[in-house]
């Protein structure tokens, strides 16, 4: 009887030690922004940031870099939505490497690059894919608007106001949230 007793009064002690600690709420820590979700992808802020260091995108003269370079975002993913659709032919991998080629040769050397790669928080993989997408949306472009001569610039806004009207696109940047 006095284990059982014991062993009781064990329990209900462990029991109110652990009842009186103070639940303490973790931290939440911001790692990123949200600027929008475009398609169910996330464009953040590191994502304007790496295509605007890395000469992916740039803000031509906007009053407001991060709005013109999330708009240019914002565009390339409903541009590869329509393409992942269509599936225009992979790049070969030699168009893949000139265009990385491009890239770091916007740099003065490779540890600059590679610098700008880490500020960017993405990796050689990482641009690798991006450009390999950069890819497919041109020669979609190319095979959809190939007839449109003098009008491809019309005809392109056209055809980029009508995905961006039936888009599936949440743009936070600027509204609090």
């Amino acid at each position: 009887m006095k284990l059982r007793i014991a062993d009781c009064a064990l329990r209900i002690g462990f029991a109110i030690a652990l009842w009186s600690i103070p639940a303490v709420a973790p931290r939440a820590e911001i790692i990123d922004r949200v600027l929008a979700v475009v398609a169910g992808q996330v464009i953040t802020l590191s994502d304007v940031a790496a295509a605007r260091e890395l000469g992916l995108q740039s803000a031509e003269g906007a009053s407001d870099p991060v709005r013109g370079i999330l708009t240019k975002l914002i565009d390339r993913e409903l541009e590869l939505a329509e393409v992942e659709r269509y599936a225009p032919p992979e790049p070969s991998a030699e168009a893949v490497d000139r265009a990385v080629a491009d890239v770091r040769a916007r740099f003065p050397s490779a540890g600059a690059f590679e610098q700008a790669l880490t500020r960017s928080g993405i990796d050689d993989q990482h641009l690798r894919e991006t450009l390999r997408q950069d890819l497919r949306i041109r020669a979609y472009e190319d095979q959809r608007f190939a007839g449109a001569g003098d009008r491809r610039a019309a005809v392109y806004s056209e055809w980029m106001a009508g995905l961006r009207r039936r888009g599936d696109v949440s743009d936070l940047y600027l509204t609090g949230r």
